[in-house]
């Protein structure tokens, strides 16, 4: 019986694409033998995920998982993708979907979601090339975030929903302090439709990108120096520039979009003092399927005509 080392795990794996836990057991099954290892996987059905892996996944679904923690919660949000929205409707998709997010509750990172395992004891990675072998489309965990608040609530939400916990654009909202739980999960998922909403680039004026601060400052300073004022108030138009861009980017900053007359950052005083506790929010992600992945644009019309000489 020939050793199955890592190393000759980790090699079948790079020429195959398929899961770790599978080139195990096809180089156990063949003696170690490399190209015997590869006839079985294809055989199986395996390696044709390697084959998907060069195709553009920008469609699939967010899931969201949940968990009360006593006087705290935690909370994952993940992006699987997949080719085609076709498969966002599939059964199977949208279980592997919701196993992956609950797997995100007790790891952060999709390297380590990846590596974990769901509550029927399957690894998430090889869970995922099995449904790339079953359906026939390129798929992969793109993105996650999980939160833990050790009192408090997170308040979650799931826009274009599909399915209960899927959808299109998942959001998770971290609120830090005592009091009604329910209340506090309420304002988080109120909150986390302003965010679905808005899109804010940061939680706080400190957490925005300084480098997105100076380029506004440097256009605003360009446009009130043409307005031909005087140096001392084309400095204070700037700075009211600069106020204005923070009430429409920064998430504290902005007006409710369910009462206007109130930033975020006031909606969560109030409801402290109605709670009696201070309440802090402690961060937000918000995941949009598909977001920065660049996607394949076919011309049929195009095609077609080619194909018939443009007749």
């Amino acid at each position: 019986m020939a050793e199955i080392t890592a190393a000759l795990v980790k090699d079948l794996r790079e020429k195959t694409g398929v899961g770790m836990m599978d080139c195990k057991k096809a180089l156990v099954e063949n003696d170690g033998d490399m190209e015997a290892s590869i006839d079985w996987l294809r055989a199986k059905g395996l390696s044709k995920a390697a084959k998907k892996a060069d195709r553009a996944a920008a469609e699939g679904l967010v899931a969201i998982a949940t968990r009360n923690d006593g006087k705290g919660m935690t909370a994952s949000v993940i992006e699987l993708n997949a080719e085609t929205d076709f498969v966002a409707r599939n059964e199977l998709f949208q279980n592997a979907a919701r196993s992956t997010a609950k797997a995100g509750l007790d790891v952060d990172g999709v390297e380590a979601i990846t590596a974990a395992k769901t509550a029927d004891g399957e690894v998430i990675g090889e869970m995922v090339t099995q449904l790339i072998a079953t359906i026939g489309e390129n798929m992969m965990v793109r993105r996650s975030k999980r939160f833990v608040v050790a009192e408090g609530a997170i308040g979650a939400y799931i826009h274009n929903a599909v399915a209960p916990e899927l959808g299109k654009i998942g959001v998770l909202v971290a609120i830090e302090g005592a009091g009604d739980q329910a209340a506090i999960t309420e304002l988080g998922r109120k909150i986390a439709m302003h965010v679905a909403a808005t899109n804010p680039l940061s939680l706080s004026t400190d957490d925005l990108d300084q480098a997105n601060v100076e380029r506004e400052r440097a256009v605003f300073t360009e446009q009130a120096l043409a307005s031909g004022k005087p140096e001392s108030v084309v400095e204070k138009m700037v700075e009211g520039r600069i106020r204005k861009f923070y009430e429409e980017v920064v998430l504290l900053k902005q007006a409710f979009v369910m009462n206007p007359d109130q930033t975020v950052e006031q909606l969560v005083e109030a409801t402290g003092k109605e709670l009696g506790s201070s309440l802090k929010v402690q961060g937000f992600v918000r995941l949009a399927l598909g977001e920065g992945v660049e996607k394949e644009v076919t011309d049929f019309a195009a095609e077609v005509a080619s194909m018939t000489g443009g007749n």
